[in-house]
């Protein structure tokens, strides 16, 4: 039995024709793919267990000090980096960030490399945001990792423009070194100007002119009435609350009386309503 065996081997090892050249190519082809195969889809799967994968968590915002116990629950290993980052977003000595990353398959006790977010936020230089927009200052806080606090809008004729940047009530110069994270407040634009007005002297105008001022002060005209009432009468108090009262005769489509009276504060954009001296006007209400 062993001698045809040994010959059977030798036929292969030492070919005598083409044919057994051919034998002995082919056998050694079979061979070689049986015992790749064999490695790869039986031994490997077995010994690493190649089948059975975990899903990463998002460890990201996750103290420190719970790392070993949410780690070890889900079979997985940890090394933390020597280095650190920073994110105002997430508080001090949580993750920052992970690799592998979040939802990758690995195989078990696989090993989790973290960066921790600083105790300490690194400095930046407070960027100018004068003079821009509003949406371009919140674009650049964000890049800045700075965060937006409170608006105030001001009378500017410049809409949603920053005027003033302050950080802690103070105003801040652009240059300033301050810790990522700082809180900017922003003094706005409104873009109507100057709000703090005061109702123009009108009466005895004639009526296209008393139009033409009320709308060059910024305000409204309002609701126009004729009256056939010649004479204004103007009622002011002074300091010592002493009343005088002043009659002004006036002509014909003239004002000759108005709502808000002269010199009443008014906002922009408020509206003016006018009577106009007309004889034949049966309008008597003011």
């Amino acid at each position: 039995m062993l001698h045809k065996i040994f010959r059977f081997l030798k036929s292969i090892m030492v070919p005598n024709s083409i044919f057994q050249l051919l034998k002995q190519i082919l056998f050694l082809t079979l061979t070689g793919i049986l015992a790749i195969s064999i490695f790869f889809y039986i031994y490997l799967p077995i010994s690493t267990n190649h089948s059975e994968t975990l899903t990463v968590p998002d460890i990201t915002g996750i103290h420190v000090d719970e790392l070993d116990y949410y780690l070890s629950l889900r079979n997985l290993r940890y090394e933390i980096s020597e280095d650190s980052g920073y994110s105002s977003k997430i508080p001090p000595l949580t993750v920052l960030k992970q690799f592998p990353m979040p939802y990758a398959q690995v195989k078990e006790f696989r090993k989790i490399y973290l960066t921790l977010n600083s105790m300490t936020p690194p400095v930046v230089k407070m960027p100018d945001l004068t003079n821009g927009s509003l949406k371009n200052a919140l674009m650049i806080l964000n890049n800045y990792d700075l965060k937006f606090g409170k608006t105030k809008y001001v009378a500017d004729l410049a809409f949603n423009a920053v005027l003033i940047q302050k950080m802690n009530g103070e105003e801040i110069i652009p240059g300033t070194k301050i810790p990522k994270g700082s809180v900017i407040d922003l003094t706005i634009g409104d873009g109507y100007g100057n709000s703090n007005l005061e109702s123009p002297y009108l009466i005895g105008l004639d009526a296209d002119v008393a139009q033409v001022t009320i709308t060059g002060s910024a305000l409204k005209l309002g609701n126009i009435v004729f009256h056939n009432i010649d004479t204004a009468v103007l009622i002011s108090v002074d300091d010592f609350e002493i009343t005088d009262t002043l009659k002004i005769p006036v002509e014909v489509g003239q004002v000759v009386n108005q709502y808000p009276a002269p010199g009443e504060p008014m906002v922009i954009k408020e509206s003016v309503n006018l009577w106009i001296y007309h004889p034949d006007s049966v309008n008597h209400d003011l």
